[in-house]
């Protein structure tokens, strides 16, 4: 089984602009911290979102190709051990309780 070796791209400006990078495909992730950023998400790119103990972050894939989509959850899995909490939960929709409003 191949295993996806990933990078993470810091902004030194911006601690809430990593971005996930696959050394194996062009699987490209932008992390969003939600409680600093007015995220907008694109409706060409694929969302997942999870909470950083507290903090609520957004998952946008970049120029999403079709081959890497099922790699995007991995890559989550990776970050989520990287920053030492690799129990953090991975979901469909925005954590913010006034974004699942009916």
């Amino acid at each position: 089984m191949n295993r996806n070796v990933y990078f993470l791209v810091k902004d030194p400006k911006d601690a809430c602009r990593d971005i996930i990078r696959s050394r194996d495909t062009d699987l490209r992730i932008r992390v969003h911290c939600l409680n600093e950023v007015d995220f907008k998400p694109d409706p060409d790119e694929i969302q997942l979102y999870a909470d950083d103990r507290g903090s609520p972050l957004a998952f946008e894939t970049i120029n999403i190709k079709a081959e890497d989509a099922l790699d995007m959850a991995s890559a989550i899995q990776w970050y989520a051990k990287y920053i030492g909490y690799p129990e953090m939960e991975i979901l469909p929709e925005d954590p913010r309780s006034e974004y699942n409003c009916d």
